[in-house]
């Protein structure tokens, strides 16, 4: 009928909600939100997007299962006094010459249970190495994705996630708004001219604020035998704040750099000496 959609989080909505909720309640706050001349709204996703967040939400749900999985093996086990080491790893390495121990006290029908759930583990394996090779054929195929692998610490896991939700940018204003939106900036409690700033926000998406994170470590394991200046810079902030505080500035960095990437449609420049 000619008009434009516009989508807005219900957060944002509730506080012009007036008495007790209902449907013309509901309307009349919605109604009193969209002409705000600040409100921010949601950006609506292309299909594409659409299938790229599909693909992690069915990622994750399988990560999540394997995890449940071997944190119940593990808990099962300690129940006959086999005690495994923590981590995916110990249990595939370890549980297979449980099974294969015929003195451990384990009854026939113990090692059948166990098996089964071994078994249930290596499905669960390859399942998610599929969705990992589906992942990795699409960041190829997708040309935000295929640009943003180039930055250190996003892989083609986290190239594909943040191309399903930031699209072109265009629903933020600059970097900082989008860093802001994933809670990788500085939360704000500030009063009479007093600035206090404290921990990160931990807003908005945080499968997203987890894969930028997880990808700066990785970058900080490598930076010591490393002399670009980006290396240097993580470096001495790694030694002035510590790890953490420079995993989270790094993730801070790619989100800005990200937003330019995608706004922009340029590639990434990594810095250079000027000396």
């Amino acid at each position: 009928m000619g008009h434009e959609a516009k989508l807005i989080n219900p957060r944002l909505v509730k506080a012009y909600v007036k008495g007790n909720k209902n449907d013309f309640n509901d309307a009349e706050a919605i109604f009193e939100a969209v002409t705000r001349p600040n409100m921010r709204f949601v950006a609506v996703k292309t299909v594409e997007q659409q299938d790229l967040q599909v693909l992690h939400r069915i990622r994750q749900s399988l990560v999540a299962s394997r995890t449940a999985l071997v944190n119940q093996i593990r808990g099962l086990l300690s129940e006959y006094g086999i005690v495994i080491g923590k981590g995916i790893n110990q249990v595939r390495k370890i549980l297979p010459e449980i099974l294969e121990d015929g003195e451990n006290g384990l009854t026939a029908l113990g090692r059948e249970l166990f098996a089964e759930r071994y078994d249930q583990l290596k499905e669960l394996d390859r399942q998610i190495s599929e969705q990992d090779r589906r992942i990795e054929r699409l960041a190829q195929q997708n040309d935000l994705s295929r640009r943003l692998v180039e930055i250190p610490g996003i892989g083609p896991v986290t190239a594909t996630a943040v191309a399903a939700d930031i699209g072109e940018g265009k629903s933020y204003r600059n970097g900082r708004d989008y860093a802001a939106s994933l809670g990788i900036v500085p939360r704000q409690h500030s009063s009479g001219g007093k600035s206090q700033l404290s921990g990160i926000s931990k807003r908005g998406n945080r499968y997203l604020r987890t894969l930028l994170i997880h990808g700066a470590r990785a970058v900080l394991n490598t930076v010591e035998r490393k002399t670009d200046p980006l290396s240097r810079w993580l470096k001495a902030l790694k030694q002035r704040r510590g790890a953490n505080i420079a995993a989270v500035a790094l993730a801070n960095k790619n989100a800005r750099i990200i937003w330019a990437l995608a706004r922009t449609g340029a590639g990434y420049r990594p810095a250079v000496d000027t000396a």
